[in-house]
């Protein structure tokens, strides 16, 4: 199936990221929030983030404003009933995410992809939610959507051949690297980097190293393009302990377990960069 039209429901931060990497595709998209509020909040993160691409001539204004052109915004589900992929990026909580495939699965054709952003949950459980699990797919963007290239297009238990490629032959149109895994904890970049930003944080304690100098010996000593109280501060304290969370109720592994520090940290509300201090001021 050619991917034409996509939908996409939730637009905080990851889905506002994933609707301009569509419209900037050639793609027409279809934004759905729950108020006309959050959406033209989302629609204004698009157009910032487009007309600094035109200042740093990345691109041209008659592109950018094309792109907006192909973006309409909505806070009707019925609306993204004729799109041919749908991308959820809603609340990383299971049962609103099942709620929402079953809604979507109603709504939408028989043949169109329905796809989860998911970082930390079961694809599989998800599709469990609807009659057509054939149709269901992870497709696990990177923050920030626009600037990474990554999409970890994950197939779940009983996700068809033609679903998983569609969406792979949709993200490389749209200027990414996808790759194919399968539906298990963490999927691959979770897997390895979640466990590994834990030990950094831990030593912070552990060898009583300041942020600024366990930043530098990453970047210095291993290579790393972003320290990793930068990285987890970028990301969002909140969502790593989540997705640690969720990688050790799923794998018992204690390297999973979110450190206490960043516990902490969540508690009080320095959650990095959106919230203006984490391991660092901004």
């Amino acid at each position: 199936m050619e991917i034409r039209t996509v939908g996409v429901v939730g637009l905080g931060t990851m889905g506002a990221g994933i609707a301009q990497v569509s419209v900037q595709s050639g793609h027409e998209t279809i934004g759905r929030d729950v108020s006309d509020e959050v959406n033209e909040r989302a629609r204004g993160t698009i157009e910032r983030y487009l007309s600094r691409a035109v200042e740093k001539e990345r691109m041209s204004a008659a592109d950018k404003d094309a792109a907006l052109a192909r973006l309409s915004l909505t806070t009707s589900l019925d609306d993204l009933a004729d799109c041919d992929l749908v991308i959820e990026a809603i609340v990383e909580e299971l049962a609103p995410k099942q709620e929402m495939f079953a809604e979507l699965e109603r709504i939408c054709r028989p043949d169109a992809i329905l796809a989860t952003n998911t970082s930390a949950l079961s694809v599989s459980k998800i599709a469990e939610a609807t009659k057509r699990p054939e149709r269901v797919i992870g497709m696990h963007f990177f923050n920030p959507a626009p600037v990474l290239a990554l999409v970890e297009i994950v197939r779940a238990e009983q996700s068809s051949d033609e679903a998983v490629d569609d969406a792979y032959r949709w993200a490389e149109r749209a200027g990414k690297q996808p790759v194919r895994c399968n539906d298990t904890p963490g999927f691959i970049v979770n897997r390895i980097l979640i466990p590994l930003l834990n030990d950094c944080v831990r030593v912070l304690d552990e060898a009583r190293v300041s942020p600024e100098d366990l930043d530098k010996a990453m970047t210095n000593g291993a290579g790393w393009p972003m320290g990793p109280c930068a990285l987890v501060d970028l990301v969002g304290i909140d969502i790593h302990v989540h997705a640690s969370e969720a990688l050790h109720a799923a794998l018992g592994e204690e390297r999973m377990a979110p450190p206490e520090r960043l516990v902490q940290m969540q508690r009080e509300g320095k959650l990095g960069r959106k919230s203006g201090e984490g391991f660092f001021s901004y």
